[in-house]
């Protein structure tokens, strides 16, 4: 049978064997059971007993050649109450059980099972955690519990995941604020809205220290820490990977470009980045250069600076174009950097004065002290977008960097970036290529799209294919109307065969016949309507599996995110459920706390909620019902 589909088994049984095994069952209940009437009514009664063939008794009582003993009445009439009981029970139970199943469970069915997925079960992934020697970490990032098994799966430390999930499909309250409290180190999470923040900066701070990278007020964060982005720019080579990054980040895949201006015009916001940083000058200074098209500063800087000559030499050329071309270049390279007009966002990457008392951000440190990032942006006029990308590489580029120097090249606990809506808040354009790469360096990455056509307009058709590809765990969430991304996504789930028999009748003969049919295990249109609270997992090596998605409501770390929200959420009334601060000792402890200078109060956390969400804990066992579509954090 081809790969990918599965068979039904064997030949139908026809109509009339399944009528005829349907008599004889009913005969030989009727039987056994006036059988055993008659014996107990005989023993109670002291009656003549019944012979030893149950299937005799009726024939015998029919034929007069038995007399029925009078107590045997009422052991008939017993047993009759007693098998409407059990059949009344079985019936309940099945009920509820079918209640608490989506419509698309009977597929599950047809998908892997346990030997399957082996690799991605909680013991393959501890034993593959084992052999990276990040055991301590626990087994990797929780991705669900398979329809069909229950059994559950992870992401271990080195694969790399890709979700794809429809608006209001439960996404944040099942993949990304799950996978930021379950990480054992650093974490990166990128959002364009807050609900991810409120959810889990609580329960993160009590893990190390947290930092909320607001420029456009989206969490209405106040800036009371800063980065220097130019402190990412220590060469020439960096200065050139910035310089992409911030034109990258706002380039749309099939936008109209200018083969030479936009390539001068990059090479120019290089240099101008690179002389900003040896002047020890605010990134604001870039734009200012860019406005004055005859201030030469950043050649002299280049020129005045040792090892910078080559450099220099472009600046200069660039300077002494024709006006009419200078002029182009000029102006093709400042919108790229139009953000820092912004003086919201300035707040965040400029110094305060010239002597600023505020908290520096340094993505080296960040990574070897195990503490928590949001990076918070939205599109639209005055998008900090370039700035949330490129910090995101800075973070990564720093991760890597220190992993080189770890044993077997990897960080020695993992670091777990959570990429939402990363096509809109984080367009990092060398993302498809370096993927894979990454988690060979304990360095997991989740991108999450809201469709496939976000990842083409972000990366391009071959972009997103290539990370498509180099993701080890794809998990599709529903609410996608895309015919052609689920008609791919149908053909990797695989077929199943029916084999179907018809038999007639003719010139007093029996012919038999017998044909196979293949179908999709799920269909497109399964696929559109798949209900929230259910998920489609593709892993490399294993077949397709679907899964409960399991949301933080129904995690033990619970009372922990509730509190939070408690805390940081402005509708905290409304979404942190009905204990109040009296009652609840998590939110009692959250208004308990202490001031943290790297932003707002933060509550100190008792530190008996680490016991509640260890790595090995067995997520999913509180009973569970579909996030509320209408719910803002999902």
């Amino acid at each position: 049978m081809a790969q990918g589909r599965k068979s039904t088994g064997g030949a139908a049984i026809s109509p009339e064997a399944v009528a005829l095994f349907a008599v004889i069952g009913l005969i030989a209940l009727a039987s056994f059971g006036t059988w055993i009437a008659a014996s107990v009514g005989a023993a109670i009664s002291g009656g003549k007993k019944p012979g030893g063939n149950p299937f005799s008794v009726l024939v015998e009582l029919i034929t007069g050649e038995y007399e029925w003993p009078g107590a045997a009445t009422g052991v008939l009439i017993a047993e009759v109450v007693v098998l409407a009981a059990i059949v009344a029970g079985v019936f309940v139970l099945l009920r509820r059980r079918g209640g608490s199943k989506s419509r698309v469970d009977r597929h599950a069915l047809l998908m892997s099972g346990r030997k399957d997925l082996r690799k991605i079960s909680r013991e393959g992934a501890q034993e593959t955690a084992n052999r990276l020697g990040a055991g301590h970490a626990g087994p990797g990032v929780f991705i669900g519990r398979t329809v069909r098994d229950d059994l559950e799966l992870f992401g271990s430390w080195e694969d790399m995941h890709i979700d794809i999930w429809g608006p209001r499909t439960g996404k944040t309250t099942t993949r990304a604020v799950p996978a930021i409290l379950d990480a054992p180190g650093a974490v990166i999470a990128t959002s364009n809205k807050r609900d991810i923040v409120d959810a889990s900066r609580g329960p993160r701070s009590a893990k190390g220290p947290v930092w909320v990278f607001d420029p456009q007020g989206v969490a209405d964060e106040e800036p009371t820490w800063w980065w220097n982005p130019l402190s990412y720019v220590t060469d020439e080579v960096k200065a050139r990977q910035f310089a992409d990054h911030i034109v990258n980040s706002q380039r749309r895949e099939g936008a109209r470009s200018d083969a030479y201006f936009d390539t001068v015009a990059t090479d120019l916001l290089s240099g101008l980045l690179l002389a900003a940083a040896l002047a020890k000058r605010p990134i604001s200074q870039v734009y200012l250069w860019l406005s004055d098209q005859l201030n030469d500063e950043p050649a002299r800087i280049l020129d005045n600076t040792p090892g910078y000559e080559l450099a220099a030499q472009q600046m200069a050329s660039l300077y002494s174009l024709p006006d009419k071309q200078r002029a182009g270049v000029f102006g093709t390279a400042q919108p790229n950097v139009q953000f820092l007009l912004n003086r919201q966002v300035a707040r965040w990457v400029n110094p305060n004065g010239p002597v600023d008392n505020r908290p520096q951000f340094n993505p080296h440190e960040f990574i070897r002290g195990g503490g928590t990032l949001y990076s918070l942006s939205k599109e639209g006029t005055g998008t900090a977008g370039p700035l949330v990308a490129a910090l995101t590489v800075a973070i990564v580029e720093a991760a890597e960097e220190y992993a080189k120097t770890c044993p077997m090249g990897r960080l020695p606990t993992p670091m777990v970036g959570v990429l939402d809506e990363a096509a809109n808040v984080c367009r990092w354009k060398d993302l498809p290529d370096l993927y894979s790469h990454f988690g060979s360096r304990g360095i997991v990455l989740m991108t999450i799209l809201q469709s496939w056509a976000q990842g083409v307009e972000c990366w391009g058709e071959q972009g997103i294919e290539k990370l498509w590809s180099s993701a080890n765990i794809r998990v599709y969430g529903g609410g996608v109307s895309d015919s052609n991304f689920l008609e791919r996504l149908s053909k990797l789930i695989g077929e199943y065969d029916i084999a179907s028999n018809t038999v007639s009748y003719e010139g007093g003969k029996r012919s038999h016949s017998s044909q196979v049919q293949r179908h999709a295990i799920m269909e497109v249109s399964d696929l559109t309507s798949m209900p929230p609270g259910r998920a489609v997992v593709f892993a490399s090596g294993t077949p397709a599996t679907m899964i409960k998605t399991i949301p933080w409501m129904a995690r033990p770390d619970a009372a922990a995110v509730r509190a939070s929200l408690a805390q940081y959420d402005p509708g905290a009334a409304s979404t942190a459920g009905p204990a109040g601060a009296a009652s609840n000792p998590w939110i009692a402890a959250g208004q308990k706390a202490k001031h943290n200078p790297l932003g707002p109060a933060q509550a100190t956390w008792p530190a008996a909620q680490e016991s509640q969400q260890p790595p090995q804990q067995q997520w999913g066992q509180a009973q569970w019902s579909p996030p509320n579509p209408n719910d803002r954090r999902g």
